[in-house]
């Protein structure tokens, strides 16, 4: 089963907009952490797709290695 590359192991804090479909980075490739930029092309990864129900700010996973995708839940701290 291939792995996703650990990009860093740390969350990183975004701001979220109500309505906006987002896409997050689920294979640690791409250079627009933690968003997709496409990079999954050669990997059989897919980003996933997410939206939030109102403004909020949130910490993002960026090791990719979260049960709770694609928001952090800490797990980089065992890494």
């Amino acid at each position: 089963m291939e792995k996703a590359v650990i990009n860093e192991k740390s969350p990183i804090k975004v701001k979220l907009e109500k309505g906006k479909t987002y896409h997050f980075c689920t294979c640690g490739r791409s250079e627009n952490q933690p968003f997709c930029d496409g990079s999954h092309a050669v990997t059989s990864f897919k980003p996933l797709a997410f939206s939030v129900e109102e403004d909020q700010e949130r910490n993002l996973c960026r090791c990719k290695q979260t049960k709770n995708a694609p928001f952090c839940d800490g797990t980089h701290r065992q890494l």
